[in-house]
């Protein structure tokens, strides 16, 4: 399985994600998450993204492709890998693409675009909760703590975090229709875009995920 979760922030891509990713016995592959595994193990690549990233700047779409490049010619992706948060825009896409036929690796099978609506996506950011100190996650509607504003794991006062307060959330939110979007009509007009009401439990929409992944798979 080859697949790319697309999804505005709050849509619970990265948890539906990783369920897919241990059934299926494949990497789960985020841009941060290689990013920071590229920094630690000081590949070149690496320390030209960690350069960029000291500075505050943002790690070019180069370093980046290139840094997907390597993992997924890895051994561990042979079987196939699940892209969450990556391509992030539609020059990211034509050049992963462009990467793939160079590479002579198969081509993406299918997009998943999880769709909620925007009030339910503001409502699930701005209740978040996340406790500092085991960076567990709770939500003050739909998965609270046992007793309010403490940590059932450690006892540590819950924080909001800066990412999930109201004003960050608009710009994150205006980030991804200017520019990951447009990856929604991108992927359609190739045949490859697969959506999930995703404005439901986390069993539901994992249920629905796996309707279509089983729908779309290859024989």
């Amino acid at each position: 399985m080859r697949v790319i979760f697309l999804g505005a922030p709050g849509v619970g891509k990265g948890t539906q994600a990783q369920r897919l990713a241990v059934q299926e016995a494949i990497p789960q592959v985020s841009t941060g998450a290689i990013l920071r595994e590229a920094v630690q193990q000081g590949t070149p690549l690496g320390r030209e993204a960690q350069r960029f990233m000291d500075a505050g700047q943002l790690v070019p779409d180069e370093v980046v492709i290139g840094i997907v490049r390597e993992k997924l010619t890895s051994p561990d992706c042979a079987r196939g890998y699940l892209l969450d948060g990556f391509p992030r825009t539609v020059v990211q896409a034509e050049a992963f693409d462009q990467m793939l036929k160079d590479t002579g690796s198969p081509g993406i099978e299918h997009v998943i675009s999880f769709e909620v609506p925007a009030p339910e996506l503001v409502r699930r950011l701005s209740g978040r909760r996340q406790c500092p100190t085991c960076q567990t996650i709770y939500h003050v509607d739909s998965a609270p703590p046992t007793r309010a504003g403490q940590c059932d794991r450690c006892g540590s006062a819950l924080v909001l975090r800066t990412d999930d307060a109201p004003e960050t959330v608009a710009v994150r939110r205006q980030v991804y229709e200017e520019q990951t979007r447009p990856l929604v009509e991108y992927y359609q007009k190739r045949g490859l875009l697969r959506r999930v009401d995703a404005a439901a439990s986390i069993e539901q929409v994992y249920e629905r995920l796996l309707a279509v992944a089983c729908a779309v798979r290859p024989s």
